[in-house]
């Protein structure tokens, strides 16, 4: 049997496991453990694995991925969110939908001190849910808004997937960062247009809030907002000055959303406790996920499937921008079944070679459309990993009604993905700018 054809039946076994529903982390490992010693030798698949293991855990450059983690769950256990959604809603409130396109504003600068999309989805749903009920809001629209909503958190930095794709590809993660700022504002903006051409069409999905005086929006910025872009401007502006590295800035980004919390009283010893328990669980599920991936990907580079997939992709008589198109409609369906960190520590071993070094993207670029497609899997059925979330505040609402309002979305997602594939500059113009290469 071929190497390449022992590369296909790993690949086969691995989608097997996640069917008979094993942890992904456990089956990347084991089938890179048995694929690797099948291909070399046991005693040598073992030193592999012990390598891997204690580097993953004892890197201080992924220590960033704990930093970040926490500072996301300070901010979700000291209620930051609710003072960014107050401000939101009494700018564009008395909007059609305005409730609705208040938390896609709320849910963008949330994202830019939390970083995670689950975070984002869970505490824009308890905020901004019962106020949207108090308007009568359509269940599908308020629901599905908040769950596109919690894709801005890792689409505008700092973001847990940029760090692993910049890890898995060796970019600078600061670079991934300000690439994504602009397709991030890109989309809420998409977002805000959906929203208010459906409720323009149908005011009764989204009546229109109350509207507040310039006095009032003015007080509201005491809450939360000066807070949060403290934050952001400390910790990541340190990062693109290069004042601080990635782990540093992270480091810097929570010690400032915890003194924050403290010195506002938003944080009690409880609610800290629980921040330091869900980070540590959270960091170790991404680290085991992530050491997992690098032995899944030892296997596929001596089975040599990265590069026969290259090869075959390289004869093909196509566009590149049409090879393009079909990785990301792999990348779309591998999305409605495989959470989000792991179809990245997946596939980009298989297809980062192909896209950069064959196809000639810039990786920069691809680490933004690869983010914002896996991002899209967090509200795509079955897997849907926000709207379960939601689904989870909102008990009462059926799945079905929140991923009916899911499908609008997925079109604003489509075609922020096609005008990056169209004008690349909106990822890449900002980091050449601030960085001049």
């Amino acid at each position: 049997m071929s190497v390449f054809s022992v590369g296909l039946i790993g690949i086969a076994l691995f989608f097997g496991l996640v069917m008979l529903r094993t942890p992904i982390a456990y089956a990347m490992a084991l089938v890179g453990f048995v694929g690797f010693s099948y291909l070399t030798s046991v005693p040598a698949s073992l030193d592999m694995v012990a390598k891997e293991l204690y580097n993953t855990f004892t890197s201080y450059s992924l220590s960033v991925i704990v930093m970040f983690v926490w500072m996301g769950f300070l901010a979700f256990y000291s209620g930051i969110g609710t003072s960014l959604y107050v401000f939101a809603y009494k700018l564009v409130g008395h909007l059609p939908g305005g409730l609705a396109i208040a938390t896609q504003a709320a849910c963008a600068v949330f994202g830019a001190i939390c970083g995670s999309n689950t975070a984002t989805a869970a505490t824009m749903a308890a905020i901004a849910l019962p106020e949207m009920d108090k308007y009568q809001y359509d269940k599908s629209l308020s629901t599905a808004s908040i769950a596109a909503g919690g894709v801005l958190g890792v689409m505008i930095p700092p973001s847990v997937i940029f760090i692993l794709y910049g890890t898995a590809t060796e970019q600078s993660v600061g670079t991934l960062f300000m690439a994504g700022i602009v397709p991030g504002i890109l989309l809420m903006f998409l977002n805000m247009s959906m929203i208010y051409l459906l409720t323009l069409r149908n005011p009764s999905l989204g009546p229109a809030g109350a509207k507040s005086g310039w006095s009032d929006r003015i007080r509201s910025l005491k809450g939360g907002l000066w807070e949060a872009l403290a934050v952001f401007i400390l910790s990541i502006g340190g990062l693109f000055a290069g004042w601080f590295t990635p782990t540093e800035a992270g480091a810097v980004g929570a010690g400032g959303v915890l003194v924050i919390s403290l010195l506002e009283k938003r944080l009690s010893w409880e609610k800290l406790i629980k921040s330091l328990i869900d980070t540590t669980r959270t960091s170790a599920m991404i680290m085991f996920m992530l050491a997992g991936a690098v032995m899944f990907g030892r296997f596929m580079a001596i089975s040599r499937v990265p590069f026969e997939l290259a090869n075959w992709v390289g004869s093909l008589s196509l566009p590149p921008f049409a090879i393009m198109g079909m990785i990301l409609f792999i990348y779309f369906i591998l999305g409605c079944f495989i959470d989000a960190l792991a179809l990245i520590l997946l596939t980009i071993p298989i297809f980062f070679p192909v896209v950069v070094d064959t196809l000639g993207y810039d990786p920069i670029w691809f680490g933004v459309v690869v983010v914002l497609v896996v991002a899209m899997g967090v509200i795509t059925p079955p897997v849907g990993m926000n709207v379960y979330i939601i689904k989870g505040v909102a008990p009462d609402i059926p799945l079905e009604t929140i991923f009916k309002g899911i499908w609008p979305f997925i079109g604003t997602i489509l075609i922020c993905l096609i005008l990056l594939m169209i004008f690349p500059g909106i990822a890449t113009y900002l980091p050449k700018l601030l960085t001049g290469v």
